[in-house]
């Protein structure tokens, strides 16, 4: 049935499907989904790599293990005329997919990004749109390209609980202090994520006073977090 409602729905949309996108463009429109898709072969973040797009079936990436049910289950096959209903209305296009996003509602942008996915979803393509604006300092805010290549401040050496605040002691011999549900503890097993035994600080929140806590295995936490409270004087 979910199959036949989104056949319906992607014969309605193909007649808006607009004129040939801006390639160029469309690429400044990627920013949005680089940060959640990947443009390298199996390079999963929090959705599927989106190498090889084009005549893939939705669902189908068989490296990527988080797809809902009602996307597996979509029988849509990806490409310019499916890709625009579901970048204007995800969840209206696949009903009960868990794609977080609402979609854009400007038919040009959509027809730019397309125009880009298309090119750039080819396998060996090359582009630095993945990296546009991306770079610099872990604890600054940024991301870091690779989490095996740490600056000492980066690099976390211990972290400590006490009450409600967590301190996360850095490879610079500085103490970083948190409130307790403004740390988050992650991991990233990826050929980018940190060394065994040498986990990685990244900072977030507009006001810089959120940060993230990556290990290369969930096993390390116990390692790394103790309880452990300062004597008052």
């Amino acid at each position: 049935m979910r199959a036949l409602v989104a056949t319906a729905i992607l014969l309605a949309g193909t007649a808006s499907v607009s004129a040939e996108g801006d390639a160029a463009r469309g690429q400044a429109a990627f920013r949005v989904c680089a940060a959640c898709h990947s443009l390298e072969p199996d390079k999963n973040m929090t959705g599927p790599s989106l190498s090889g797009l084009w005549d893939r079936q939705a669902g189908g990436l068989k490296s990527f293990s988080r797809y809902s049910d009602a996307m597996k289950s979509s029988g849509i096959i990806w490409n310019e005329h499916s890709l625009d209903p579901w970048l204007k209305n995800p969840h209206e296009f696949i009903p009960e997919s868990e794609m977080t996003f609402r979609g854009i509602p400007d038919e040009k942008t959509r027809s730019d990004l397309i125009a880009f996915l298309k090119e750039a979803t080819k396998s060996g393509h090359v582009t630095m749109a993945q990296s546009d604006g991306m770079g610099g300092r872990m604890m600054g805010g940024g991301k870091a390209p690779n989490l095996k290549k740490l600056e000492p401040e980066d690099q976390v050496r211990k972290v400590t609980y006490c009450g409600d605040t967590y301190v996360v002691t850095t490879g610079d011999g500085k103490a970083h202090k948190f409130w307790e549900r403004n740390l988050r503890f992650k991991t990233d097993s990826s050929a980018d994520g940190p060394e065994k035994g040498a986990p990685a600080i990244a900072g977030a929140g507009m006001m810089g006073d959120r940060a993230s806590v990556i290990f290369s295995a969930p096993e390390e936490w116990t390692q790394f977090v103790k309880r452990e409270c300062e004597e008052k004087k």
